[in-house]
């Protein structure tokens, strides 16, 4: 078996951000590592939205990001540590739209290891060195500077090692324009390894340390050193010189510390929310404050023209806002910080990374869920939230611990404008078709906690309907013009009816106007804006030309023919007459339609026609595309010279319905592609290459849009041209980044449209829907899915589907949180407690701003819910108690029940998770109501452990507890044990079967293949797999074969030899199972390992599925971080032959990014067996076009027949 890997979506979930100038404008720009990939955004201060710019697929693990910028530059390089032992630079370039590497440095092995730099990196501010550290030991420091011809240069790596050293942070300290400096939290474990009694563990301490650049002898020393509270964990750099005080920001447990070489440190604590369920603090003191302590996790500084402000956000999400006040000399020496005070600002989702705009935005890369941007409403300055001061309270080191509490709000100083999809952490999904579209949609449970939720992915662009209304009638077309071609916005909208035509002026509002000059008896075939200010209107009796000062000039159809077709730019129109005759017409300069002294008859009826656009600088364009009923599409010249003679000839296997052509922005250089698109009476569409001087036609694709006939459009997207194709769905062809796409919109079956540009909606598409017009705009053109989302409570599990319904029963648990009766009981306690005259309101938080209350470990809250995914809504919902959380859920119909489906959950009471244990276990046997929309409890089965898998099999259920599988039958007051096998490694986590064979994914020992004996009732184990893997997620492809996944993002597909399947089944006794001697300390046969490959991500679901109509069966997985990714089976040699050899000519001539080497980073931990990375072959069409060339005579092909094998592998099974 051989697999082509290809990723459907790039991971949402954004583990670093970071704000630069990376292209050399005003306009700043953020940068955000994807995990393996990087991706460059733009905010668009006007519109608030957030535009993606570039997505490049590194092939390495990004560990850290951080950009720099030279002094006196204008522009930012970006400098990235990843897995590849090396320091990586990267330049920005617009005109090309890539990421260029301009530096590429050894230092260590590849891999993500402790000692080796790379997980930690600072930039000295003024832009003169860059410090990459490792979590231990390892420290380097690069010079950077520039060169005579002002190119970047990197200098030799400066050693800042410190042997038996862990550190916790790394800044660049701002110190102006004196030696760079760099801070960093260290701890010495070195009398912790050496002790044995563990005391020098316990009294080990945490240091601040600054680390000096001397610029002039070229080296790094250890400046200056300071014990710190050994629960700090970050590190903000205060900025210094001209600006500030200098220094860094110590964020420990509880208290922020200002501290700098030769100054006294000032603190100051981190204000508290006050838990409504545990005690506050009482008036004389006393401190009865149980709850844990707060810790900062992101932040983000911004100088302002006098002073700067430091916002941190704490792991509740409160963001506070840092202050300073701090003396300066006569001479403008800036001295220590004399008062540290903080505020409290808002509360937003945790964020891994905050960029702060210029511009007046706060971007926002949660860490779980959506990405968000914020516009900054009010500094926060002026609202009546309490300040606290360091001045106000006690200093120094003994000083005794203060606690300080504020009131949460809704809120106040930000306002959410934009957010960004993300549906990190994906915890589970299923692909089924259950609303009956053409393709399969993903239902997935993704999120955390409350803002966790439950989505439908439907495979489409998401579309925003800006206006809909009813016509008066049933319409077949409709156009939108400008007055005149130096307008921005459009005029008027033409709406054409059987027997009338209806015209609409674009104003503040649309409205019917009828002295525009336009034909109003008679349907309308095409309208278009002429010359400079002139309208065109073709109508089946002839063509009327009206001029600005409403002049109208007509030209009527010889004897009794009608025009059946008709195509106009703004210089030229051609009408095709019945029977076959075509008819040229060209604006002179004096601004007159004039018709061409020669007609061309066609043999067959014509049925489309298109003119191609006017490239710049031309009077007209050269080609004319017509389709006739006898199945052929030719290309007519329109040049003086050679007009109206045939050029090109394309058949097609179908009548061509609509024809356009249209250039196309894909080459990533101006000029683009000029392409001839047909749309078939089949539902078929036909895209083939127009040679822009030859005219000939070359380079045909194929693509099934639907059933009906696609008709075609010229639109505008983001700027550029695009087609939309109108099938029983519509699609979109655009360009986005240098690619060609073919999306579906998520939108209902359209009949004509057109594009639409005006004041309100400034790129849009104006459409008919029966008797209803739609403008809709498209905006994120990035997602290929579009997201139905159903808030959730808790952090959902696992999910399954009840078939007789098509619903969704979902088991929610969430641990560290208080369960209901315990909440009530609390609250309770609370009020008796409290005085009337405290004047504390006893109210819970908002959950899903604030999250979930926090309570000790061994705490959990669960409920089950049943979800209507059609209608995507809660039908019911039942909320365990008792400290009780849901573990698995399964449907299964039970021998002698009448074929009845019923829901079994797996639940255990008092759960803790290191080490694994609980009080009690329980089934809970539930039935659903007729319509499957509620649940009733049959009863209640207890059990010994934590039932972490459930499995219908043969009319009984199969139980994974622990070391355990069981089987269970139904009784009538609870299940009933039946056989049990206790032999299993560790913990069972997945169960799938088929006839007698059941196959286990345990937790750490890969699957094990087990078969039910009927005639003595026992599981016995017979074989698995001789390497152990972290199982998280599995699938049966057949009988033999098994997919799934690890912890650590390696795929696997293991397979049970033949023979030994075959043995294992004509065992007519059994005993040969039984009595088999075990080999290598295990089962006594083996599996054989068929592919492996790593993602880098952690799978959390994988399935055998079809994702498009007619396509064959695929593997589909999905990654915690938010990948949708999927593993094609070859069908036949040559074409395993064919990619692997263009993937061993890609890691020639396109090596990774970031200088991972790409066969060793898809063997992270397993060698890469029998899989190809369809991800770098699709970096083909990415390549120079000489460097594209090499690889295609290499391989003995042309370009485009590459290009169009690499679309059809895609195109054939996914999208």
């Amino acid at each position: 078996m051989f697999l082509y890997n290809l990723t459907l979506q790039q991971p949402t979930a954004i583990t670093q951000a970071t704000l630069g100038n990376f292209s050399g404008t005003k306009q700043q720009e953020i940068l955000v590592a994807r995990n393996s990939v990087l991706e460059l955004l733009r905010p668009d201060s006007d519109t608030g939205k957030v535009h993606s710019l570039l997505t490049h697929q590194v092939f390495g693990i990004i560990r850290s990001i951080a950009p720099f910028r030279l002094t006196g530059a204008s522009k930012d390089y970006i400098v990235v540590g990843s897995d590849s032992g090396k320091i990586v630079i990267l330049e920005y370039n617009p005109e090309k739209n890539v990421f260029d590497r301009v530096h590429e440095e050894t230092f260590g092995k590849s891999g993500c290891r402790r000692i080796v730099p790379g997980q930690y990196l600072a930039a000295d501010p003024k832009g003169r060195a860059v410090m990459i550290g490792a979590i231990e030991k390892q420290k380097l420091v690069y010079i950077l500077n520039r060169d005579a011809s002002t190119k970047l240069t990197i200098s030799s790596p400066l050693e800042a090692h410190k042997s038996h050293t862990l550190v916790h942070d790394i800044v660049g300290v701002d110190v102006g324009f004196e030696n760079p400096v760099f801070a960093c939290i260290e701890v010495d474990y070195a009398d912790a390894d050496q002790d044995p009694l563990g005391e020098a563990f316990q009294n080990a301490e945490k240091v601040l340390t600054y680390y000096e650049l001397d610029l002039g002898l070229n080296h790094v020393v250890r400046k200056w050193s300071d014990p710190i509270d050994t629960r700090s964990n970050k590190l903000i750099a205060v900025p210094g010189g001209v600006d500030g005080p200098s220094g860094v920001l110590v964020c420990t447990e509880d208290y922020i510390t200002w501290k700098h070489q030769d100054h006294p440190a000032v603190r100051v604590p981190i204000p508290r929310r006050p838990d409504p369920l545990n005690p506050m603090p009482t008036n004389n003191g006393e401190d009865f404050d149980t709850g844990r302590g707060v810790i900062i996790v992101s932040s983000v500084m911004h100088k302002l023209k006098k002073g700067f402000f430091i916002w941190a956000q704490t792991e509740d999400g409160d963001i506070f806002k840092i202050t300073m006040d701090y003396s300066a000399g006569a001479d403008g020496a800036i001295g220590g910080v004399q008062n540290l005070k903080i505020k409290y600002l808002d509360t937003i989702p945790v964020a891994t990374s905050m960029c702060l705009l210029k511009s007046g935005f706060l971007f926002v890369a949660s860490e779980f869920g959506n990405h968000y941007l914020y516009q900054i409403v009010n500094l926060g300055d002026d609202d009546e939230q309490t300040e606290y001061q360091s001045a106000e309270l006690p200093q120094g080191e003994d000083a005794e611990d203060v606690l300080v509490y504020f009131n949460p709000r809704p809120l106040l100083n930000l306002a959410m404008i934009d957010e960004m999809e993300s549906i990190s952490p994906l915890i589970d999904a299923k692909v089924l078709n259950l609303a009956g579209d053409d393709s399969p949609q993903i239902y997935a449970l993704s999120g955390r906690g409350a803002r966790s939720s439950f989505r439908t992915l439907r495979h489409g662009l998401e579309v925003s309907e800006m206006a809909v209304s009813e016509l008066p009638g049933h319409p077949n077309a409709v156009w939108t013009v400008k007055a005149n071609s130096q307008e921005q916005f459009d005029s008027f909208i033409i709406v054409s009816f059987v027997d009338a035509t209806l015209v609409l002026s674009i104003g503040e509002t649309v409205e019917e106007v009828t002295d525009t000059g336009f034909l109003n008896s008679t349907p309308t075939l095409t309208v278009a804006q002429l010359g400079d200010d002139a309208l065109v209107q073709v109508y089946p009796r002839g063509i009327r030309h009206i001029r600005a000062d409403r002049r109208v000039s007509e030209w009527k159809t010889p004897g009794n023919k009608a025009i059946v077709r008709a195509a106009c730019n703004q210089r030229q129109v051609v009408i095709a007459l019945s029977g076959g005759e075509l008819v040229y017409f060209e604006l002179d300069r004096s601004g007159q339609l004039n018709e061409y002294q020669d007609r061309k008859e066609f043999a067959a009826p014509i049925t489309a026609l298109s003119i191609g656009p006017i490239p710049e600088g031309r009077q007209r364009s050269s080609f004319l595309a017509v389709g006739c009923e006898d199945n052929t599409v030719r290309v007519i010249s329109l040049d003086p010279d050679s007009c109206l003679q045939s050029m090109g000839v394309q058949a097609v296997t179908y009548t061509p319905v609509s024809l356009t052509i249209v250039q196309m922005m894909d080459t990533g250089t101006p000029v683009g592609t000029l392409y001839l698109l047909i749309g078939l009476q089949a539902g078929l569409l036909v895209r083939t290459t127009l040679d822009s001087i030859t005219g000939t036609l070359s380079d045909t694709r194929l693509r099934l849009l639907g059933s009906r006939p696609v008709k075609l459009f010229n639109v505008t997207i983001q700027g550029s041209p695009a087609v939309l194709a109108l099938s029983s769905r519509p699609w979109l062809s655009y360009t986005f980044q240098g690619r060609s796409k073919l999306i579906p919109l998520s939108f209902p079956m359209l009949e004509y449209g057109s594009s639409f540009c005006s004041e309100q909606c400034a790129e849009g598409i104006v459409a008919i829907e029966s008797n209803n017009l739609h403008i809709i705009t498209v905006e994120k053109l990035g997602n290929v899915f579009n997201h139905s989302v159903l808030p959730l409570k808790y952090t959902p599990r696992r999910f399954v589907l009840h078939q007789p319904s098509n619903n969704f029963a979902i088991i929610e648990s969430e641990h560290n949180t208080w369960c209901p009766s315990e909440k009530t009981k609390k609250l309770e306690e609370k009020a008796n407690s409290m005085d009337e005259g405290d004047g504390l309101v006893l109210e819970e938080l908002p959950p899903d701003q604030f999250g979930l209350p926090r309570a000790e470990p061994g705490k959990w809250t669960s409920c089950i819910r049943v979800v209507n995914p059609r209608e995507n809504e809660t039908t019911h919902l039942i909320e365990l108690d008792d400290n009780e959380a849901a573990f698995s859920i399964t449907t299964c119909i039970f021998n002698g029940q009448n074929g009845e489906t019923l829901l079994v959950v797996g639940t255990a009471s008092n759960v803790t998770m290191s080490p694994r244990t609980c009080t009690s276990g329980q089934l809970h046997t539930y039935r659903f109501s007729q319509d499957g929309s509620s649940l009733e409890l049959l009863h209640k089965t207890p059990i010994d452990e934590i039932p972490q898998s459930l499995c219908a099999f043969q009319g009984r259920l199969l139980v994974g507890m622990g070391r355990t599988l069981r089987v269970y039958d139904l009784g009538k007051k609870k299940l009933l044990r039946k056989c049990e096998n206790k032999q299993f490694p560790n913990n069972i986590l997945t169960i799938h079967t088929q006839g007698d064979r059941i196959v286990v994914g345990d937790v750490q020992e890969s699957v094990l293949y087990a078969s039910y004996r009927h005639f003595d009732n026992r599981i016995v184990i017979f074989a698995d797999d001789t390497t152990p893997r972290w199982i998280t997620t599995t699938t049966m492809l057949d009988y033999d074969t098994v997919a799934g996944g690890d912890k650590f993002g390696n795929l696997f597909v293991a397979r049970l030899p033949a023979e030994t399947s075959e043995e294992v089944d004509d065992d007519p006794t059994g005993n040969k199972l039984v009595y088999e001697k075990g080999y290598l300390q295990g089962a006594p046969h083996k599996l054989e390992h068929t592919a492996e490959f790593f993602i880098g991500e952690t799978p959390t679901a994988i399935s055998k599925t079809v994702l498009v109509p007619g396509g064959r069966e695929i593997i589909v997985y999905i990654t915690l971080m938010g990948t949708i990714g999927c593993a094609i089976p070859f069908q036949s040699k040559e074409d395993v032959d064919f990619f692997q050899t263009l993937e061993m000519h890609m890691r020639a001539k396109a090596p990774p990014l970031c200088g991972r080497d790409h066969l060793a980073y898809r063997s992270f931990y397993i060698p890469v067996r029998n899989v190809v990375d369809g991800d770098l072959c699709e970096h083909f069409n990415l390549l120079p076009a000489t460097a594209k060339r090499e690889i295609a005579e290499e391989l003995d092909r042309e370009v485009h027949e590459i290009a169009k094998k690499l679309e059809d592998v895609r195109n054939r099974v996914a999208f």
